[in-house]
C-alpha cells in the first residue's frame, strides 16, 4: 500500500495543475501522475468535452471512475499517486467517495495571471471556455485547501503544493 494519501490538484486552466501533480509525481519515490485530462481523451469516437452538455458531463464522471480505479490498482502495488482535474462540488463528492483518503488542493491565481501563463504554452480552450472555467472554480468548493500560487515561480509552486499534502 502507498504512503502518501494520494493528491488531486484542482483549479482553472493555466493555474499549474498537470506541472506541479507530474512534478511532484516524478521526484516523489514510487508515484504515479494521473492526468484525468488524458483519461477522458481515451474515448476518440463519440468524446465530449465536460462543459457539452449532458453527454460532457457524463463522460467526465466516467473520467473519474476511471482515474480512481486506476489510483486504486497503482496504490494497491505500492505506488502513491498525484492526479489533475478541473471539478465542481458534484464532482469533489465522486472522487471523495471513490477515493476515500484523497487530499483535495485547489491551485488558486486570478484570471488575468491565468491569461498570462496560458500565453506561454498551447491551450486547447476558446477564450470563452477559459473564462468559464475559471469562473467556475470562483465557486465554494471543500478542499483540504485552497492555495493561492500567485506569483511562485514552479519551483516555489511545486514546495508549496508539496508541503501542503504532507500537512494534509
Amino acid at each position: 500500500m502507498s504512503a502518501i494519501r494520494p493528491l488531486l490538484l484542482t483549479g482553472g486552466p493555466a493555474v499549474g495543475k498537470t506541472a506541479t501533480a507530474r512534478a511532484l509525481a516524478e521526484s516523489t519515490v514510487r508515484c504515479a501522475y494521473i492526468d484525468v485530462d488524458d483519461v477522458r481523451q481515451l474515448v476518440k469516437s463519440g468524446h465530449a468535452a465536460p462543459w457539452d452538455g449532458a453527454e460532457g458531463r457524463a463522460q467526465h464522471r466516467l473520467g473519474v471512475r476511471n482515474a480512481a480505479a486506476l489510483a486504486a490498482n497503482l496504490r494497491a502495488d505500492g505506488f502513491d499517486v498525484t492526479m489533475s482535474d478541473v471539478i465542481d462540488a458534484e464532482l469533489l463528492r465522486l472522487y471523495r467517495d471513490l477515493v476515500p483518503d484523497v487530499a483535495v488542493i485547489r491551485l488558486v491565481i486570478t484570471v488575468e495571471m491565468a491569461r498570462a501563463r496560458a500565453r506561454t504554452r498551447r491551450v486547447h480552450l476558446t477564450d470563452q471556455e477559459f473564462e468559464s472555467l475559471h469562473r467556475q472554480q470562483l465557486a465554494p468548493l471543500d478542499t483540504d485547501s485552497d492555495l493561492d500560487v500567485s506569483g511562485l515561480t514552479l519551483h516555489a509552486q511545486i514546495a508549496a503544493v508539496r508541503a501542503a499534502w504532507l500537512r494534509i
